[in-house]
């Protein structure tokens, strides 16, 4: 079996000997050290003269890479903690999104941002959150989040190389160590692909041979283990069959494969990391709320705590989302034990 961060730097590695055009741009990303993370680690010594140490600057950094983009280069940079993304803003929302649109689809941005997300390993308030809601709703800009479903290095490969817009790759520190899971790989459950969408596609785990589910779980990146952990517990300890629905592609939002479940379910918990307000979920459920109307019976949310996020690990969790908390919300919308 392959580790997320295998998978991810395996695609890093395929873009870059697949095209001259890849560049990667960050902080303290050659070798011997490879990034704070290691996805980047033995690139620099494959590819020396396309894996280039930056200042730390992640506005300059980013900008620099806009302007590649623009010269007809294929850029990534990798942002050390998806904290520090806030620094690059301004030329990422308002330059590399809106170039295509200044200037009559005469010019593409095709720019990859990815930085690792969330909490859960101590790191306080500045270096553990989840603030991809940030990006979300900006036009002309994708923000695609990796999970442990499918495979999250041929996600970042079509990032790379198969899309021309510019993009936040959101990676949750905690998917690197997980193992990556496919349809052969699935043991309880069983997991498909959902949707028609191609680039970024969607996911849908059911229990193994389970009733029809009464219950839809929405989610993204990490939170999609936790949620596939409560899928397993209500299911065989408080009969609750549920469905669970992880997107890859959070913006622009194609809400199809949730509608569709939601739609038969009658009921939706979404579930994410970030805050709870204005969040993914929200919009998640505006969407369901005007396209299915009375047919959506019930509907939660599940998601941190609206406070900076503590470094003590107790609570830290306290802040965080955990399984006992989808857990809880699954039976508090309603969802009945199979008769």
């Amino acid at each position: 079996m392959t580790s997320v961060l295998d998978a991810l730097n395996n695609g890093l590695q395929r873009a870059l000997t697949d095209d001259s055009r890849v560049v990667l741009l960050g902080e303290d990303i050659l070798d011997p050290y490879g990034g704070a993370f290691k996805v980047t680690r033995g690139l620099s010594t494959v590819f020396p003269e396309r894996v280039l140490t930056t200042p730390v600057s992640e506005a300059g950094m980013t900008g620099l890479a806009a302007g590649m983009a623009l010269r007809g280069l294929r850029p990534i940079v990798e942002i050390m903690f998806g904290d520090f993304s806030t620094l690059a803003v301004d030329p990422l929302v308002n330059t590399a999104a809106k170039l295509r649109w200044m200037y009559n689809d005469q010019v593409s941005v095709p720019l990859v941002v990815r930085t690792p997300m969330g909490g859960r390993r101590g790191y306080g308030p500045t270096h553990s959150q989840s603030i991809e809601k940030l990006f979300l709703g900006v036009p002309g800009l994708r923000v695609v989040a990796a999970s442990h479903f499918g495979d999250p290095g041929e996600l970042l490969y079509r990032a790379i190389l198969r899309q021309d817009d510019p993009l936040v790759f959101v990676e949750h520190k905690l998917l690197y160590g997980l193992q990556v899971i496919d349809a052969a790989a699935a043991s309880d459950f069983e997991i498909e692909r959902s949707g028609s969408a191609e680039l970024f596609p969607a996911y849908r785990l059911t229990v193994r041979g389970a009733p029809p589910p009464t219950l839809t779980l929405a989610t993204y990146g990490y939170m999609a283990e936790l949620a596939r952990q409560a899928l397993v517990k209500l299911a065989f300890e408080r009969e609750i069959f549920t469905e669970l629905i992880v997107l890859t592609q959070l913006a622009p939002l194609d809400a199809a494969p949730i509608l569709e479940s939601a739609s038969r379910t009658g009921r939706l918990l979404t579930i994410e990391e970030g805050t709870l307000s204005a969040g993914w979920g929200a919009e998640v459920l505006a969407r369901c709320s005007e396209s299915l109307g009375s047919r959506l019976a019930a509907a939660g949310r599940v998601a941190a705590i609206e406070t900076p996020i503590p470094a003590a690990a107790g609570l830290e969790r306290r802040t965080l989302p955990e399984v006992d908390d989808i857990l809880r919300e699954a039976e508090k919308i309603g969802a009945q034990p199979h008769a």
